[in-house]
């Protein structure tokens, strides 16, 4: 009866309600599918954390396992800005939060100003910050468990060594070449939170992260030590530009030790200048001098055009070589080849390289890697320079085997010096030994390799023996060991400046190896600019002295075999 009485009214009242059903069948029907994928996202942001789970960065050890570049956990903050921005006391909070991290509130304000649920509000912090700030319990405020590089010996072997940033990514050196191996795979974790933005501690998605591989160096911590300490006293004591040494195992080509100065913190290298950080023992390049001139001796026994007894004019100090008069730093007579290179007379020496001849002085001289990169397994190796003997000038017999003309980095020197001592065998100097997964697994090693043979055996001890000539009554008597032999060869190089050769800046070279009959180490010290004193008998060859004796007896004390 009420339905008939009231027929339009019903119908409107049905159609609103139909209206309003197909509305929201509709409207359903477009979340459903038109919005489902936002909304369900919206809602795994407001109820999931994701947590970047940070692989442990793989240490790098010295060839004792002795860490020299290592891991520990450390502690980052962050911040659920929209929570906190939400929260009554936010202003109170932010100024203590400040204050215990030493941060300046408005950019601590600026940080929260994003409004997301995550937001970092400072990395990797001290040990003690991280504990009071977790004591002080401020609403909003999380606390992510990191790791972060350490270097135990802050400066030691810095330029081998390099070091890694913030997010335990090598910035430079080793930790920069090896990146790939040491820095492991991310892993990753959801956390649940419920309507209020607390952790519910309920997990999924659990990706568990890869540590890095571990690298094993050639060094030994110990010789890196003695190396330094005498490089920096001597680097001070004759206020030099810079300075480099390298110590290494003539007979596999394992380096021992390897240093620079100026040198850096590993811990803060943002507060040293660029050229602190420059690797001078591998990137710089500089004319030999003297010391060059065991290339030529080399070549003149090997090639038998002279003995260690022939007699040579030394034209008492002046020798003209097409356009140019050669002088010697001492004028000299009548001398014999051994006496040649222990007096190191550039007469004597250019007199033998004629007889060579252009191409010979060359070809041994490539042998020796003058000219090419030695393949060293460190970033950024220079070649240096070789002239081709058909861009020679008619002088150039007279420079080039005298070590002019040519230009060296101290690693090539260091190679060549150990291939005379290794029986004329050249052996391509390496600093890792090996790398090893987080599971002890070996998945990259080092290996002695052969890279050419220069001489014979019996050429090799000849010319070892005028090398301990030049310790024992030559240039280089600085460099003498008590109860040891030991052979070797000076070098004091004027710079070129301004395109001339200058008469007050020097490079002051000492290479040597010991014991001269069965030689173990080998090694090359290098001096920029030193002064007063410059050359490199007075400079260079008491560091080579200090660092062999005493690594010497470090070895025999060890028990290392000979």
């Amino acid at each position: 009866m009420y339905l008939r009485k009231y027929p339009l009214r019903f119908a409107f009242v049905f159609l609103v309600l139909l209206a309003g059903l197909l509305y929201s069948v509709a409207f359903l029907f477009y979340i459903q599918i038109f919005r489902s994928s936002f909304l369900a996202g919206l809602a795994r942001r407001q109820h999931e954390h994701s947590v970047v789970l940070e692989p442990t960065r793989g240490t790098i050890y010295d060839r004792n396992l002795r860490p020299l570049a290592i891991n520990l956990p450390v502690y980052s903050i962050f911040a659920n800005a929209r929570m906190l921005n939400k929260h009554h006391d936010r202003d109170a909070i932010v100024a203590r939060l400040a204050g215990i991290i030493k941060m300046d509130p408005a950019l601590l304000l600026s940080k929260l100003g994003n409004d997301k649920y995550f937001v970092w509000v400072a990395r990797k912090l001290p040990q003690d910050v991280y504990e009071r700030v977790e004591e002080a319990k401020l609403p909003g405020i999380g606390f992510i468990k990191e790791s972060k590089r350490f270097y135990p010996n802050k400066t030691l072997a810095a330029h081998l060594i390099g070091f890694a940033g913030l997010d335990n990514i090598g910035l430079e050196g080793l930790e920069r070449d090896y990146d790939r191996y040491l820095k492991g795979q991310e892993g990753s974790l959801v956390i649940m939170r419920d309507a209020h933005q607390r952790e519910l501690l309920l997990e999924k998605g659990y990706i568990a992260p890869v540590d890095g591989a571990d690298l094993v160096l050639t060094i030994d911590e110990t010789i890196q030590f003695i190396a330094e300490r005498a490089l920096e006293n001597m680097y001070r004591k004759y206020n030099a530009k810079g300075a480099s040494i390298i110590v290494l195992d003539p007979r596999t080509g394992e380096i021992l030790a390897f240093a620079n100065r100026p040198t850096y913190n590993l811990e803060e290298p943002g507060k040293s200048p660029t050229e602190s950080r420059v690797d001078r023992a591998i990137v710089f390049t500089y004319e030999p001098g003297s010391v060059f001139k065991i290339v030529t001796a080399a070549a003149a026994l090997q090639e038998e055009v002279v003995k260690e007894t022939d007699v040579i004019n030394c034209e008492h100090g002046a020798y003209r070589v097409a356009n140019h008069i050669l002088h010697d730093h001492e004028p000299e007579g009548l001398l014999t080849f051994r006496q040649v290179i222990e007096r190191s007379s550039n007469i004597g020496t250019v007199k033998v390289a004629q007889r060579l001849g252009p191409q010979r002085v060359y070809n041994y001289a490539h042998h020796f890697r003058f000219g090419i990169r030695t393949g060293i397994d460190l970033p950024g190796e220079a070649m240096g320079y070789l002239k081709p003997v058909r861009l020679w000038s008619k002088t150039s017999i007279g420079a080039v085997p005298i070590g002019q003309e040519v230009t060296v980095t101290a690693l090539q020197l260091a190679g060549a010096i150990a291939a005379i001592a290794n029986n004329g065998i050249y052996m391509r100097p390496y600093v890792v030994g090996y790398v090893r997964d987080a599971r002890g697994q070996i998945i990259k090693e080092g290996k002695p390799i052969i890279l050419d043979k220069i001489m014979t055996q019996r050429t090799s001890l000849r010319l070892r023996s005028i090398l301990q000539g030049v310790v024992d009554n030559g240039t280089g008597k600085k460099a003498r060991i008590p109860g040891v032999t030991v052979g070797g060869k000076t070098g004091t190089a004027q710079k070129v400046v301004a395109g001339a050769y200058s008469h007050a800046h020097f490079y002051a070279t000492f290479a040597g190896f010991a014991p001269v009959g069965h030689p173990r180490l080998a090694a090359v010290v290098v001096f920029d600019e030193p002064h007063p004193a410059y050359y490199g008998g007075t400079v260079a060859a008491p560091v080579f002295q200090e660092v062999v004796a005493n690594t010497l007896k470090y070895l025999n004390a060890r028990g290392v075999s000979k």
